[in-house]
């Protein structure tokens, strides 16, 4: 028998201290989500949370004339760290202390600790990293948020890092990769097909509102989250040839399916 649709409630007090994010990624999703997280910022501090959110941009990826096209960066900005760029204009027009990282993420080390990690990397080569660094016993992640998309669907999901002493297994919530194997595994007779959010070619490959529809759903979940202290639903699934979103339940039996 099926059990029926359950919440998720955090075990984390965030009520006396700042919301640590890290994202890692900046292309076409994790550029859309930090600009988008000032707002829930200003949301927070409006609803009564002292101190909002802190956050880390995570990337060593520098800007490229092809980014002008479908990412937040003009061709004066080309050649500069894309995290970097988009942090200073956030700091500037917010009055926010937020930091950018300008590495890539190889072992772990360039990743603050924090709350959330948010995963915005376009291989399953650099989530399977993610998700060895986030399941680290000496690293603190509380959530690993994963959104990623094809040419006009996406998915995203929001997980509780598997690691060993955690008392709460029973009601954790599984992470992307347990769900989902093949996101971080793939056969080794097949190439990574993923699309680069910042190559030439997804220009042709890639709906053009892809990234903010899944990156809209990713803030939306987080929102849900700090403002009501609960959630039914940890991801979904979007497609824009359909219309469609589909939602991932807090539930034992769609997780076993």
């Amino acid at each position: 028998m099926p059990q029926k649709l359950t919440e998720h409630l955090p075990q984390v007090n965030w009520q006396n201290r700042r919301i640590v994010i890290t994202i890692v990624g900046c292309g076409g999703t994790g550029s859309q989500i930090v600009t988008g997280l000032p707002y829930l910022h200003q949301a927070l501090l409006a609803s009564g949370h002292p101190y909002g959110l802190r956050v880390f941009l995570v990337d060593g990826d520098r800007i490229t004339e092809t980014n002008c096209v479908r990412q937040p960066f003009s061709r004066s900005e080309v050649g500069l760290y894309k995290a970097v760029v988009l942090i200073n204009r956030l700091n500037m027009f917010w009055g926010l202390d937020w930091e950018a990282v300008p590495h890539f993420v190889r072992c772990g080390r360039d990743v603050p600790d924090s709350d959330f990690l948010i995963s915005c990397v376009d291989t399953r080569a650099a989530r399977a990293v993610i998700s060895r660094v986030v399941s680290l016993k000496s690293r603190k992640f509380h959530y690993w948020l994963d959104g990623g998309n094809l040419a006009d669907r996406g998915q995203f999901v929001l997980g509780q890092p598997l690691r060993k002493g955690r008392r709460d297994r029973a009601k954790r919530l599984p992470c992307v990769h347990e769900l989902f194997p093949s996101i971080v595994h793939a056969p080794a007779d097949r190439r990574d097909r993923l699309p680069a959010c910042s190559a030439a070619e997804a220009l042709q490959m890639q709906e053009p509102y892809i990234n903010s529809t899944v990156a809209n759903h990713m803030l939306a979940l987080l929102a849900r989250l700090f403002r009501h202290g609960r959630i039914s639903y940890h991801g979904g699934f979007v497609n824009l040839a359909t219309g469609r979103v589909t939602p991932l339940a807090v539930d034992l039996a769609t997780w076993l399916r």
